[in-house]
């Protein structure tokens, strides 16, 4: 298998001891290429750092994510801005709002979403986002730019079968993460991922966070990594009744599409 993760925090501090062994076990386990995603002022040029150093296998995104939103200001726009003029940052992104936790105020996730969705329309690169417990605002705040955005995903969906099939109804993707291997909070996506079609369909593991709780042993620290791409696309596969090489063959097609990757350099 050859399997792009979508969603990886690399940057993250807890990745800071090992970051080489990571990928490495990654790689091991089919995964060849990574989107890095950034989050914030701090991360965004972090994951454009990670990706030069492994061009053709780290890719990133630049962004706010809505708990930083109260960071965007005109100084912040400027430096997503100028971080977009990057051939490696590929997608706008992660942004979008999450009325769950509240970290920004409304008010200000709403701001900071409008103000990166305008640099989508404005550079065509795709959209990386997130949304959790907003859709009626997420929805209507897409609508505003409806005929100029880009592809977009949603990623590390978690959300109900009502906004499955709103996001479906719009041509849009969706992120799969090892959240659908919790039996507490993801039981629901074990039906819900059948009607996702293949080439709207992408995997992403969102390391460190979100360890499937499938995984055995889980790991002492608890923490997420890429090479659990592989454990994730068993799940899905299963769910979907398909072969696992076929779901991972899809996905992989899928994001290398969305995010423009150039060709695989020959092995």
């Amino acid at each position: 298998m050859q399997l792009i993760d979508i969603g990886l925090n690399l940057s993250h501090d807890s990745f800071d001891r090992d970051r080489d062994e990571v990928w490495q076990r990654a790689r091991d386990a089919g995964v060849s290429r990574a989107i890095l995603t950034g989050a914030s002022r701090e991360h965004s040029p972090k994951a454009l750092a990670l990706a030069r150093t492994r061009p053709g296998e780290w890719f990133a995104t630049a962004g706010v994510h809505p708990h930083h939103a109260t960071e965007y200001t005109d100084e912040c726009d400027a430096e997503m801005r100028a971080l977009h003029t990057h051939p490696e940052v590929v997608a706008v992104g992660e942004c979008g709002l999450d009325y769950f936790r509240d970290f920004s105020p409304r008010p200000a996730q709403r701001k900071a979403f409008e103000r990166q969705l305008q640099i989508a329309v404005d550079t065509q690169k795709p959209l990386f986002l997130h949304q959790r417990d907003a859709h009626s605002d997420f929805m209507a705040m897409l609508k505003n730019f409806d005929g100029r955005l880009p592809p977009l995903v949603v990623h590390c969906f978690t959300g109900t079968r009502e906004e499955l099939f709103d996001y479906l109804d719009q041509d849009w993707h969706v992120g799969i993460t090892g959240w659908l291997c919790d039996e507490r909070r993801g039981a629901h996506l074990r039906d819900l991922v059948k009607h996702i079609p293949s080439d709207r369909l992408m995997l992403e593991t969102d390391a460190p966070y979100l360890l499937p709780r499938t995984i055995t042993p889980a790991p002492k620290d608890r923490r997420n990594e890429p090479m659990y791409l592989a454990h994730i696309v068993e799940e899905l596969a299963r769910d979907r009744g398909e072969d696992a090489a076929v779901t991972a063959a899809n996905s992989t097609t899928t994001a290398e599409a969305f995010f423009r990757l150039p060709p695989r350099a020959a092995s």
